[in-house]
This record gives structure tokens, sequence and C-alpha cells, in this order.
């Protein structure tokens, strides 16, 4: 059986004369390919949060923050009506541009394959949109001003 995946005539990486085969003296981790809990895990940022549960319980908290900061971007309105143009739509834009890069942060998160992680996620997402997005905390619930509550349009996959 041909395991080469497609790589036939490829050459093998050079060897160097010390035996490692081309890699440097660095330490590899292997990243987690399916949840786990635990308080030592790496996110976003190489060594961060570390292996002191202080430390993880403040990315925790950072990651609810992101992904609620990412909710209320989303369900704000921050443009006056009759504001120019221009101004507005840069306004616009910037705000697009908020919300995805918090989005992708909280995203990339959740790929630390962390539970706790996971879940705080979802639960800053959670409760932005309870207090953004939802009817709960609207005062005026017909479909015509419910449907316009924001300067953003609806993200999507």
């Amino acid at each position: 059986m041909n395991h080469d995946h497609g790589m036939e005539g490829m050459a093998p990486p050079p060897s160097s004369t010390n035996g490692t085969s081309g890699m440097h003296h660095h330490m590899m981790m292997m990243m987690h390919m399916t949840f786990y809990w635990g308080e030592n895990a790496e996110i976003l940022f190489s060594g961060w949060p570390g292996t002191r549960a202080g430390m993880y319980a403040l990315a925790l908290i950072f990651i609810f923050v992101l992904a609620f900061l990412v909710e209320w971007i989303s369900h704000s309105r921050f443009i006056k009506p009759g504001s120019n143009n221009v101004s507005a739509g840069l306004v616009q834009t910037f705000l697009h541009a908020m919300r995805v890069g918090l989005a992708y942060l909280v995203m990339l998160a959740v790929m630390s394959f962390n539970g706790g992680v996971f879940l705080v996620a979802v639960a800053g997402h959670t409760l932005g949109f309870l207090l953004f997005g939802s009817r709960v905390f609207k005062k005026n619930t017909d479909m015509s001003s419910y449907e316009r509550t924001s300067d953003l349009p609806p993200m999507t996959c």
C-alpha cells in the first residue's frame, strides 16, 4: 500500500551533521486535536496563560469579554440617523473590522480545544445576545423596529 499521498519523487529533508534532520533545538509542543479539560493550556499566544490557575482564570475572563463584545458591537447603534454617508460608512467599516477581528480572536481561542475556553466563549456570546440582541430587554417588540437594531448586517459564516 502506498502511503506517499501524492508525494512520489519528493526528496526527503536534508540531513544535518548533528542528527536533527534539519530541526533546530526547539521543543515542539503537541497541539490538542480533541477537547480536553484543565488549566494547563496555551491560548492565543505562546506560553499564555501558563500553568498558574490565576492566569488561566484571567484568560477565561478575557475570552468571555471578547465574545461579549462581539455581540455588543453586532447589536448596537453607533451612527445617528441623518449622518453624512461618508462618515457613517467609515464608522460602519471600522465597526465591521472590530467585530470581525474580535470574532477571529474568539475563534482562535476556541481552537485551543480547551473545554473551559469553549464554555466561556459560548457563555459570552449567549449573555451578549441576551442583553443586546434578544427581545427580552427591548421596549418596542414589533418586528419593524426589532429588525433594525444595529448599524451592521448580521454575521454570516
